[in-house]
């Protein structure tokens, strides 16, 4: 009861300065909207680093063709085909710590179904590509090795594809053309949207690599690239060194001679875009302590003005019974609801403009309830430190002296 009679008694003290107590607010709630903000969307785009580590597939280890070397001067990757569908699956039998290994082979080509076309890029792979993925076929089936095996002429669509070449059709079992190349679609793969670099993900083709060797690439002897699955995470660096010595043992470079592939574990660039995006947090995280700072010093400016303005109030209740610690309790109350009502008032503003900015360019936004409740209650915090030396200097007055001011 004493606890909500002091509460009582400090909201009623501030609502006399109304317009000085909303601008003290303000500066509380600007910090704490900042901190809102910040925290959302670092943890939003921690999210969505997450989700694309997912959709990078299952410990990925990714081999292409390396560099031509002319007059000693690498002119760029994949300039230099050696990769073949023999290299892919000798590493799946040679080495044990990769499960699985599909050859590749791409390009962009224009589509064709009824009077509907599409330039789009299709990869020729193995049924394994899929599961090293993680990209399931939600509609229809994927092919099998017995495709790979006979070049069947069969595709699995992206979600752009669809909407694009058939909108509203069921595409499965329907043909569509490669040029003069008639195909069949067996399959439809779950949408990924757009990926870290802003590819659409789902605007591409699959089909079987021995198909698009012999109709798209001319029974060419070499693959684009290799994608493998390691067993485990841990083991990526392991496979990735056996797979070098593995490489260049088979296209017999000698040593100290470059390699002539490259290989990419994908997570590493995204490690880096999280290391980033967290060094980011913490620097706005900084100029969002400094905003609830200057709101913190707002809050002592106020109540040290409060104090010079109700010095005779002090001295009439010291004068008939109030304590030091009463008084002081009082002017850390007033204090103290100041930082809570501008951290409520904060968080709702926070909530508010991050999900604008999450919304408008197309993030996550992860606020949890914890976040929420810290950042009241830290606000509070604010104004009872900030508060502190008013309410010690209110309790200090003498009640003589101070019912002699004027």
């Amino acid at each position: 009861m004493i606890l909500f009679r002091t509460l009582g008694i400090a909201v009623r003290a501030l609502a006399r300065n109304r317009l000085r107590t909303l601008l003290t607010i303000l500066g509380i709630t600007i910090g704490i909207a900042a901190v809102i903000c910040t925290v959302a969307l670092g943890a939003g785009s921690a999210a969505l680093i997450q989700q694309q580590m997912a959709n990078l597939g299952d410990n990925f280890i990714w081999i292409e063709n390396g560099a031509a070397n002319v007059g000693g001067v690498r002119i760029g990757a994949a300039t230099v085909a050696k990769l073949t569908v023999e290299d892919s699956q000798a590493m799946v039998q040679e080495i044990p710590s990769i499960v699985r290994c599909s050859p590749n082979v791409d390009g962009r080509i224009q589509v064709i179904h009824g009077d509907q076309n599409w330039y789009t890029q299709y990869r020729g792979v193995s049924p394994d590509y899929l599961l090293i993925k993680a990209w399931p076929v939600v509609l229809g089936t994927s092919f099998s090795d017995y495709d790979d095996a006979n070049r069947s002429r069969v595709v699995i669509l992206g979600q752009t594809l669809v909407r694009q070449l058939f909108g509203d059709e069921d595409p499965i079992g329907q043909s569509m053309r490669f040029g003069s190349i008639p195909v069949m679609v067996v399959g439809v793969l779950q949408g990924r949207g757009n990926s870290t670099t802003g590819q659409d993900q789902d605007d591409t083709i699959f089909l079987p690599y021995t198909t698009a060797m012999h109709f798209l690439h001319g029974n060419r002897p070499y693959i684009d690239d290799v994608m493998c699955s390691a067993t485990t995470n841990a083991a990526i660096p392991t496979a990735r060194d056996a797979i070098a010595d593995l490489l260049r043992a088979r296209h017999r470079l000698a040593d100290g001679a470059p390699d002539d592939f490259n290989l990419r574990t994908p997570e590493d660039s995204l490690r880096l875009q999280a290391d980033t995006a967290n060094t980011m947090q913490a620097f706005l995280s900084a100029v969002a302590s400094v905003s609830l700072l200057v709101g913190g010093v707002g809050v002592m400016n106020i109540m040290l003005v409060s104090v010079t303005e109700r010095t005779r109030e002090i001295g009439l209740r010291m004068a008939i019974g109030a304590r030091e610690r009463d008084v002081r309790v009082q002017f850390l109350a007033e204090a103290a609801t100041l930082g809570a009502l501008g951290g409520i008032f904060g968080v709702a503003a926070g909530l508010v403009a991050s999900n604008g900015i999450a919304q408008s360019n197309g993030w996550p936004m992860v606020v949890s309830t914890q976040t929420i409740a810290w950042s009241v209650a830290f606000s509070a915090a604010v104004g009872l430190v900030f508060g502190y030396y008013p309410a010690r200097r209110a309790a200090a007055l003498d009640p003589i002296e101070a019912l002699r001011i004027e």
